[in-house]
């Protein structure tokens, strides 16, 4: 192609003289055949604007840059299927091409970026192959349709991960013949697609380790040793090995020959991540007062990437809540021990509550299976031993129970700790036996959460939750008091006091939680800066005697607006919130202050 002159749009910058700052240089680019979109898209690459920027640039930058805009304009001109265009960049009159990038001049007065165009190109031919079985070249790369060159590379990309995906590894295109015929306007585009041979895995080479041994690390990465070549397997070992958090980095490569055997090695580099850690978090509200919390961790505890996790908080610290909570916690899991995406989970916890309605003391150990189903979608199950103490709206009562629990989530929110997007499904059984003279029954939990940006560049988040929980089988002075519900406060509706509303008991004088539970919670978040943002919320909390709430359950509401303040780690949260009953609005103002949205 032959570059020529043209004129158009004027933008500003600043050029400045070999060895030392200038006056601002003029540069301008002057366009036709083009629309406003393209010229945007033409001013964006120009290289001459980026040194603009930059501080005490030379002639000798804004020379090299213009040079390397001739580049960066095709690149713009050829993935809009502009393939017959005309470019010209002067620099004070000269064709930069033609200037030496060493003996630049002292001075630049102005870059002028000259681009004319004539009609779009369609293909007339594209044709790739030959294709993996079953397999289409996309809709896009089809003769008449407009050429571009992302459509071309998307033709080879598609062909060569198709091939890929049924064990070819080394697919790869073995000829390209590109041919623009500037009088038809086509572009004739015939792509030789070399699928290789059909390959199985090989060893899982692995460098870098020091403290995870190598056998773990295998065995966690779970590559199919022997199975056909499949993309997938390589990426969904990588997934494994950085969900065990004892690596800062980690890399899956392909060997660049396969071996006589038609295997391919897969080369694993890591890098171990410090084995210990210390995190500590707080939270505040005008109810419930401030919960300040602390972990230990130790990311590889006998050389096999087992996670050991102590983790502690205290709340209630000077607030409503008629006493201090006590939570202690202990973890470990050993990942791949039943296959790489089962991982063995004990737990040891204590938790000794002062709540308004009830106070106790309770221990649980459980060991159990945590399976990754599908990327986003996991699942426990256990068995333990439960010990709980309480003293209760009905007395003095003491538990001694064997438990099941099974957990399963499901999460795919673009972002967990400010999500924008997606959805979030959780849900809990927990089966339990007694081992005394007290009821066995169930206890059922579920968490379901929803989000979606609307109006003018997203900048509006709608965010709905729906909370529900039963317990079946015990009645209430019969039921373990942890498991029985409440709402009001951070977790369930702000704008009502801590635990406000359960199932009176005027016989006892006093409030027991209930059977069930429903919560609903509304938020409107919208971005006022790229840091802050307004969030408008309504929240409603319904608790039922029995099992299932019925139309004389009672029921409360909150609602009120909130400031987030993105830290990039996740936003600052403080929401006002009050009463949303009718008598009651505006009577008492609550105000919660966290990390992460309120859910």
């Amino acid at each position: 192609m032959r570059l020529r002159a043209s004129l158009a749009s004027i933008v500003t910058a600043a050029a400045l003289l070999a060895g030392g700052p200038l006056a601002a240089a003029e540069i301008r680019l002057d366009v036709e055949g083009l629309g406003d979109a393209l010229r945007d898209d033409l001013r964006a690459a120009l290289l001459t604007r980026e040194i603009e920027r930059t501080e005490d640039p030379s002639a000798q930058d804004l020379v090299a840059a213009a040079q390397a805009d001739y580049r960066r304009i095709l690149t713009v001109l050829y993935d809009a299927g502009f393939f017959g265009a005309s470019v010209s960049i002067e620099v004070d009159g000269t064709e930069a091409a033609e200037l030496s990038p060493i003996a630049a001049p002292e001075r630049v007065e102005r870059v002028t970026y000259r681009v004319r165009a004539a009609q779009r190109f369609s293909f007339g031919l594209a044709e790739i192959g030959p294709l993996a079985p079953g397999t289409t070249p996309p809709e896009a790369f089809r003769p008449g349709r407009a050429a571009r060159t992302e459509r071309i590379q998307g033709a080879i990309d598609a062909a060569v991960a198709d091939w890929r995906a049924i064990g070819h590894a080394k697919a790869r295109i073995a000829r390209e013949r590109i041919l623009a015929r500037h009088g038809a306007r086509r572009l004739d585009v015939t792509l030789d697609v070399a699928p290789g041979p059909r390959l199985r895995f090989g060893t899982l080479e692995v460098t870098g380790n020091a403290g995870v041994r190598t056998a773990r690390i295998r065995a966690i990465a779970g590559l199919p040793e022997g199975a056909v070549f499949d993309p997938e397997e390589v990426e969904r070992a990588t997934r494994r090995l950085r969900r065990t958090e004892a690596f800062s980095a980690v890399a899956l490569r392909e060997a660049e020959t396969p071996g006589p055997d038609g295997t391919l090695d897969i080369a694993a580099t890591v890098q171990e991540a410090p084995r210990r850690r210390v995190g500590f978090g707080a939270e505040l509200n005008s109810v419930e007062g401030a919960t300040v919390s602390a972990y230990w961790l130790h990311r590889n505890l006998l050389g096999g990437a087992e996670r050991l996790r102590i983790e502690g908080d205290v709340s209630g610290i000077d607030g409503g809540t008629d006493g201090l909570d006590y939570r202690l916690r202990t973890e470990v899991r050993r990942p791949a021990t039943f296959g790489s995406d089962t991982d063995l989970r004990a737990t040891l916890a204590f938790e000794s509550l002062g709540e308004p309605n009830f106070d106790s003391t309770s221990a649980r150990a459980v060991v159990g299976l945590d399976r990754i189903v599908r990327e986003g979608f996991e699942v426990f199950a256990g068995a333990g031993l439960r010990y709980e103490d309480s003293e209760t709206v009905f007395g003095s009562e003491g538990h001694r129970q064997v438990i099941l629990p099974l957990e399963a989530t499901y999460d795919r929110r673009d972002d967990p700790v400010d999500p924008r997007a997606g959805y979030f499904l959780g849900a809990t059984a927990l089966p339990f036996v007694a081992l005394d003279d007290d009821a066995s029954g169930l206890r059922l939990t579920a968490d379901a959460r929803a989000y979606r940006a609307v109006g003018f560049d997203d900048r509006v988040v709608l965010a709905g939750r729906l909370q529900l929980g039963s317990v079946i089988g015990p009645e209430l002075r019969d039921a373990v008091a942890e498991d029985l519900f409440f709402s009001g406060g951070g977790g369930t509706v702000r704008g009502q006091d801590y635990q406000s509303l359960g199932i009176d008991v005027p016989a006892l004088g006093g409030t027991s939680g209930g059977r069930s539970f429903v919560g609903l919670s509304a938020e409107v978040r919208g971005r006022l800066t790229e840091r802050i943002s307004l969030v408008g919320f309504y929240d409603r909390g319904t608790i039922g005697r029995d099992a299932l709430p019925d139309a004389d359950s009672p029921s409360h509401a909150g609602a009120g607006l909130g400031l987030r303040y993105d830290t990039g780690f996740g936003p600052i949260r403080l929401d006002v919130a009050t009463q949303a009953d009718a008598d009651a609005a505006g009577e008492d103002v609550f105000f919660y202050i966290g990390i992460g949205q309120a859910f």
